[in-house]
């Protein structure tokens, strides 16, 4: 077959509702007994922190999905997750429901039960994947849309008196009146502190970064808001307290865990402390452990992940490819890589991009002359719509390639890096658009009145906006020549005749002037 992809979670069904879309042969395993099995367990606390806001003052289907994070792209008009629940923070089982309806709506070939335990390469130069139960299938080229399973455990002598984020009680009840350390300053850690509130003595956060507010780092990864209550308690003087600092060793003792800890903040000070328990809230990894040696992908990110190209294939295996939460390598924490509402547009690109690669189709467009007043209106007509851009910010744009014949191609979605790294970046001009946040916008206090912001009629200062904006640039083959900043707007509102459309019409006239030269 052409194709095999491993995990039947929300990447791996996106991915297989396209290839069936194109006819393609494939076949997903799934390790579950139904689709979407990690969200039968995660997040622990069963309360998902990607929005669903069902009223959004428009009926436009493109526009909803800029606040709908937990949908897959679909042509059915009910297959979206508002249509299950207004719950603006839905509960992680309606997902899973969701997920199922999903695959079984668009009748993909999901065999369940399939543990895979072994890749190997094929003589033919594929692969073949071998279940737990002897099983095996073979297929030109392999998708892996697993997610990270494996916790990720520091190496911390007495590590092992720890407990998991995913094993660990979420009963409040079983808390009462005991001194608790979580390891980890992520969602997980303050979610699970959070809800020990009410019944822990003391509850301390230990790591040895600080902490990034996700409404100030534009990174939905970082610390949400929805999960922040704890740090209340610590600043409240509540018992409770945020340690900055290396864990350098657990001991076990009769009266519980000793702690070694080493304070960032106090010149390397070490101290011991006692707990009751220790919860370990470190995230996870990929797990590289089915490979053999004639495919084992080269891993990245202190080992967390598998190395990729912009196209989301293994640096080192030709024809294996990663799906999902797994391609986050590509715009690693910066971007929405790692979460269904990005991630559901990179699966759609990866799939343009096997199309393009292995049967020869041309990358969705659209054509328009290649003239200022006509680029401009298309430019405007989809940063002002299109939910791809918006979601995966910096990371996917659009591409204008100028033709010599007075056309222009102008393909929608594309990796960034894939233009640049492709035949797409070998054209004479080519315009890339993008929608980004201004430089520097994660070392700023958003609500600090004393930091300045960009009028939205100041057109002449377009460039300096820390807000999210379209940013449009200009390249002559792969060379960078220009770029135009389409100055910000309070509601994303990019239509105005003198602040947006007369400076984008006057910088596709200069450039496309330039290269006509």
């Amino acid at each position: 077959m052409d194709y095999l992809i491993i995990g039947a979670g929300p990447a791996g069904l996106q991915l297989g509702a396209l290839l069936a879309k194109t006819g393609r042969d494939f076949l997903i395993l799934e390790a579950g007994s139904s689709a979407g099995t990690f969200f039968k367990t995660y997040p622990r606390h069963r309360t998902l922190i990607s929005v669903n806001k069902v009223h959004n003052g428009t009926s436009d289907a493109e526009l909803n999905l800029r606040m709908d994070w937990n949908s897959l792209l679909s042509d059915d008009p009910e297959l979206l997750i508002t249509r299950y629940t207004d719950r603006y923070f839905p509960p992680a089982d309606v997902l899973v429901k969701y997920l199922a309806d999903f695959a079984s709506k668009h009748r993909l070939p999901i065999q369940y039960d399939t543990r895979v335990t072994r890749v190997t390469r094929t003589p033919e130069g594929g692969f073949r994947v071998e279940d737990s139960r002897g099983r095996a299938f073979e297929a030109k080229r392999l998708i892996v849309a697993t997610g990270v399973s494996q916790h990720n455990i520091p190496p911390i002598p007495g590590i092992e008196h720890a407990e998991l984020y995913g094993d660990v009680s979420v009963e409040p009840k079983d808390f009462i009146n005991q001194r608790v350390l979580i390891l980890g300053k992520g969602n997980s850690a303050f979610e699970t502190a959070d809800n020990l509130i009410s019944t822990a003595a003391v509850i301390h956060v230990a790591g040895p970064s600080s902490i990034r507010m996700a409404w100030r780092t534009h990174y939905v990864g970082h610390l949400r808001a929805v999960n922040n209550n704890f740090l209340d308690t610590y600043q409240l003087k509540s018992q409770n307290a945020l340690l900055d600092g290396n864990v350098e060793r657990i001991e076990k003792k009769e009266d519980g865990f000793h702690v070694t800890l080493s304070f960032s903040r106090a010149n390397e000070v070490k101290r011991d402390l006692r707990y009751d328990r220790i919860i370990l809230c470190t995230g996870f990894r990929f797990d590289a452990s089915i490979f053999d040696d004639s495919c084992r992908p080269e891993l990245v990110i202190r080992d967390r992940f598998p190395g990729q190209t912009a196209e989301w294939e293994s640096t080192n295996v030709p024809g294996l490819y990663f799906a999902g939460t797994l391609g986050q390598v590509r715009d690693f924490k910066k971007s929405t890589g790692g979460f269904i509402h990005g991630f559901r547009y990179s699966v759609r690109a990866l799939h343009r991009i096997l199309e393009r690669k292995y049967h020869g189709a041309e990358w969705p467009h659209q054509a328009h002359p290649a003239e200022p007043d006509a680029l401009m209106e298309a430019v405007l007509a989809r940063v002002n719509r299109s939910s791809a851009l918006w979601q995966q910010f910096a990371f996917l744009g659009d591409s204008i390639v100028v033709g010599s014949d007075g056309q222009a191609k102008y393909l929608e979605e594309v990796p960034l890096a894939y233009v640049q790294d492709s035949s797409l970046g070998d054209t004479p001009c080519h315009f890339t658009i993008s929608l980004e946040y201004g430089p520097g916008h994660a070392d700023v206090d958003p609500f600090d009145v004393e930091v300045g912001r960009i009028a939205q009629d100041d057109a002449m200062r377009s460039g300096e906006g820390r807000y999210l904006h379209p940013v449009v640039r200009c390249y002559h083959q792969r060379q960078l020549v220009a770029t135009h900043h389409v100055t910000e707007n309070l509601e994303n509102d990019w239509t105005w005749e003198t602040t947006h459309r007369a400076p984008l019409r006057a910088f596709f006239a200069r450039e496309l002037a330039k290269a006509a030269a």
